[in-house]
């Protein structure tokens, strides 16, 4: 009986659910006569996913580096779907943003610590080769991690050091955009020209990136806790959580992958080059632009000291 009652009490649930929407429950539950039971690997879509490592080599190590780049841009996608729900949500309570923040970091701090898959997990050798086959692609192009970028600090804060005097609120993003700081690693230092790693880059993607910098303006997780009570902004656990996403996004993460870079590239195999042919050292290092999300949640000291010690 109390099987039945239940239900009883879903088919009632359902009934309102769908004349809310104007449906014919009876359709909808005799689609499920004909509908095929669900699996796993229909639900993951496991045979898509595995037929997407594609080699443009025979050397064997080169699946590693794919596969773990692809695993890569999935965390991207999770991180900016947690970030999304911060920036959409009406009401943000302090333990909600922790909670998204927690997250967050949670994603970086596996990226960090699998960066050893990448740098003990393929043959410096055959990475040398196959690299040689990539070219002009590279991690730079990543999509996924500028909107990231975007979405977490204010523009100002992604500027070229060189350049953050001289914009403000009032200047276009047009301009903006032309002096992020990974702008400087996709041109010759001497002529300015763009490399065809940029000029590809920004011809997929430009335009988005402008439309996504203009949306995320004004909602991405710094304006967001300004935007909190005074009270919520000195809560310690809510900065301590966002001190450690911002260490650990533009230090530990991008040091992790700076040392893979450094060990394969400068081996005695290699050259000094990467594949999309940047100034990868000084782009990569965080000592060098100083890449802070969240900078009023730093001392002076710990700035000016930002990537030094590490």
């Amino acid at each position: 009986m109390e099987d039945k009652s239940k239900l009883e009490s879903i088919i009632s649930e359902l009934s309102t659910k769908h004349s809310d929407f104007s449906q014919d429950l009876t359709t909808y539950l005799e689609g499920f006569l004909h509908a095929k039971q669900l699996t796993y690997w229909d639900y993951i879509n496991t045979d898509a996913l595995l037929n997407l490592q594609i080699q443009r080599t025979e050397y064997p190590d080169e699946m590693v580096f794919i596969t773990y780049h692809q695993i890569n841009e999935l965390i991207f996608k999770m991180i900016l779907w947690e970030i999304d729900q911060v920036a959409t949500s009406k009401e943000i309570s302090t333990n909600f943003f922790i909670q998204k923040i927690m997250r967050v970091s949670r994603y970086f701090d596996m990226l960090s610590n699998s960066f050893e898959i990448m740098s003990k997990g393929m043959s410096p050798e055959q990475y040398n080769k196959f690299r040689l086959a990539l070219s002009p692609a590279s991690g730079f192009q990543s999509f996924q991690y500028r909107l990231i970028e975007f979405a977490s600090t204010e523009l100002i804060n992604l500027i070229d050091i060189r350049f953050r005097k001289t914009i403000d609120r009032n200047t276009s993003f047009e301009h903006a955009f032309n002096h992020l700081y990974w702008q400087a690693a996709g041109k010759d230092h001497k002529t300015g020209k763009k490399s065809r790693l940029l000029i590809n880059f920004e011809k997929k993607y430009k335009e988005r990136f402008i439309t996504f910098m203009k949306v995320y303006n004004t909602k991405n997780l710094w304006s967001i806790f300004k935007g909190l009570d005074l009270a919520d902004q000195k809560n310690s656990e809510l900065i301590n959580v966002m001190r450690h996403l911002d260490y650990t996004v533009n230090i530990t993460w991008v040091m992790a992958h700076y040392k893979a870079a450094k060990y394969y590239i400068e081996s005695s195999i290699g050259d000094s080059k990467s594949t999309g042919g940047s100034d990868w050292q000084k782009y990569m290092h965080p000592k060098y632009q100083k890449r802070i999300f969240f900078p009023e949640l730093w001392s002076e000291d710990e700035i000016k000291n930002w990537g030094k010690n590490v």
